[in-house]
Order: structure tokens, then C-alpha cells, then sequence
């Protein structure tokens, strides 16, 4: 979705609210896709705080199904997202400006902005409790559910020439 804001950055001293429904039903972060479970509409805030430059401000609150990093169990992930950026309208904005990507000349994009606000809030350990044992290496049996009596005893490898003496006697 795209909202115009030439009159939020051309009127000092505007002041526009509005709720946007967020239209993406997943995240996908280039190596996964993460299906949206909830959602809130974004309630926006767009002030101007200047010559050609506005606040957006907006907040809202996303659950994605990710899988757990150690064990691989499927996870509500809940990110409450806080937006509180400063854009320039398109006359002024510079050409190596990154951080209005999102923008398109007098028009922000709604979904390009959240798709940042994912990338950057992204958590980077996904868990489904901290106590998490993850799955055995050697029969992958999910650890919280019961242990398995496998042995993954990992020799030391600098022991290795000590070990050889002991093996060869």
C-alpha cells in the first residue's frame, strides 16, 4: 500500500493519523518464509518537523510461526513493531540516501517500510524455551521430548597423538 505525503511534508506544522492494515500474510528474509499467524493495523503518525521533512511514527504487533534453532519445534515469534522515522520529500532527498527505500518520491510504501522494521527487529535466536536441548546428532531425536541414550562424546581432538600411544598397545 502506498501513502501520499506531499501534504504532510509541504504544510508545516501537519499532523495526519491513519491506520493501515498490513497486507503481507509471511516474512521471507531470503532463506526462509515465515507465515504471519496476527496482526494489528498500523496506527501511523505522520508530523512535519520541518522544510520537506516529516516524522512517520506508528506502531503495531506481528506473530510469525518460526521453528525453534535448537530443536525445530514450530514457535509463535512476537514482534511488537515501534517505528519512528524521519523522511524527506523527493526534492530534497539525496540520491545516496538508503534509509528511504521505502519511499517512493511523495509516497511511502507500507510494506517496503515493515519489511525493514522485520529485518532489523528479527531476533537472532529463535527458541522455544530457554532451556531448550535441541535434537541428537547422531538418531535426531527432539531432546525435550526424551532422551535418546545415544553417545556423543566428542573426543578432544588435541588428545589425538596421546590417544594413538593407548590404541596401539
Amino acid at each position: 500500500m502506498l501513502i501520499h505525503l506531499s501534504d504532510v511534508l509541504t504544510t508545516e506544522g501537519k499532523i495526519r493519523k491513519l491506520s493501515v492494515e498490513i497486507e503481507a500474510d509471511c516474512f521471507d528474509n531470503g532463506a526462509e518464509r515465515f507465515p504471519i499467524t496476527e496482526k494489528t493495523p498500523i496506527a501511523f503518525t505522520f508530523t512535519n518537523i520541518g522544510s520537506d521533512k516529516a516524522r512517520v511514527e506508528g506502531s503495531a504487533k506481528v506473530t510469525f510461526e518460526g521453528s525453534c534453532d535448537r530443536c525445530l519445534a514450530k514457535v509463535p515469534v512476537t514482534m511488537e513493531l515501534t517505528i519512528d522515522r524521519v523522511v524527506t520529500s523527493p526534492e530534497v532527498a539525496s540520491q545516496e540516501d538508503e534509509e528511504q527505500s521505502f519511499m517512493d518520491g511523495w509516497q511511502l510504501d507500507v510494506e517496503a517500510l515493515i519489511h525493514d522494521e522485520f529485518v532489523v527487529n528479527w531476533p537472532v535466536k529463535i527458541l522455544c524455551r530457554e532451556d531448550c536441548k535441541g535434537v541428537c546428532p547422531v538418531c535426531g531425536q527432539n531432546r525435550n521430548e526424551r532422551e535418546c541414550g545415544c553417545d556423543t562424546f566428542v573426543p578432544d581432538p588435541r588428545m589425538a597423538a596421546i590417544q594413538d600411544i593407548f590404541n596401539r598397545g
